[in-house]
């Protein structure tokens, strides 16, 4: 396990006061004990702490948080659910860590366009949810999207099962608001395809909050397909199973989604979940048609 002791602070009390002021008493942590949840993401072996800990809940409050940090000279980084295993939004030194979870809205549902504008702190599931029965999703759909946020999918460039066919994050971000190292506000792409300008939405998709910190996300939706179908391939070996996967994507059939599991995995899943997996295989396919 790696955990790096905190160093002397480096934020003031007058800061910390400033950024009460800006987002409310409740908007700031500053305790030792009450940064811990927030000294690692999911890889729970390496932590690092922030020095302050501040909760905006409008684009607004973020740009103030990041011009207040450069007036006194203190690294600052935005956080989401912290569920990545990436290590992103753990601090270097301490600093200011800017929490997003509380802007939390989504803030309009297009049909007709086929998009839709959240907050960072939308937790993607709730997205889901709000689509339901209306013919349309929200195609990326990671492992933790019970508890990731859209915010932090943008910027890690979450995928999921269903990447083999729909793609990953980037190709479902129209645009994003964001607010820049100097705490200008800006806006790069919308809610419309090939926005005039440079095409800057996809560096900073997948860039984990070191170009800039999204604000604001213009998504597109996807129609539901009319069907699905799943279905369950048994092999006497992995290498039969590969062998498998190499001929459905040469016959240019491409599932929504294809995942593989050996022997190995097939018995953890059964100890924990009782799924019904056939325990003497030595691999399966699980594979998930759709558009039928």
């Amino acid at each position: 396990m790696s955990v790096i002791a905190p160093a002397p602070s480096r934020i003031s009390a007058e800061l910390v006061e400033r950024f009460r002021r800006l987002v409310g008493v409740d908007g700031v942590l500053s305790a030792r004990s009450e940064l811990l949840v927030y000294e690692c993401d999911g890889f729970v072996i390496e932590k690092n702490s922030p020095d302050v800990a501040v909760f905006p809940r409008t684009s607004e409050q973020v740009a103030a948080i990041v011009r207040l940090c450069n007036e006194y000279d203190v690294p600052f980084l935005p956080r989401g659910a912290g569920t990545s295993l990436a290590g992103g939004c753990l601090p270097v030194g301490g600093g200011v860590m800017i929490v997003l979870t509380r802007m939390k809205e989504i803030l309009e549902i297009n049909l007709r366009d086929r998009y839709a504008v959240v907050q960072p702190g939308v937790v993607n599931v709730w997205l889901t949810n709000a689509l339901k029965g209306t013919g349309f999703h929200y195609a990326p759909d990671p492992s933790s999207q019970g508890a990731c946020t859209i915010g932090g999918n943008v910027a890690t460039n979450s995928g999921g099962p269903h990447t083999l066919k729909y793609g990953v994050t980037v190709n479902h971000v129209l645009g994003v608001e964001a607010v820049l190292a100097d705490g200008r506000l800006a806006t790069f792409g919308g809610p419309v395809e090939d926005s005039p300008g440079l095409d800057l939405v996809g560096a900073i998709v997948g860039s984990e909050g070191t170009l800039a910190i999204v604000t604001k996300v213009w998504v597109r939706l996807t129609r539901d397909p009319q069907g699905y179908r799943t279905m369950l391939g048994i092999f006497d070996s992995v290498d039969d199973a590969t062998a498998a996967i190499s001929e459905i994507i040469g016959a240019g059939i491409v599932p929504a989604a294809l995942e593989m599991m050996d022997r190995g995995i097939l018995g953890a899943l059964e100890e924990a979940f009782r799924f019904g997996f056939p325990l003497d295989a030595e691999a399966i396919l699980l594979i998930e048609v759709d558009g039928l």
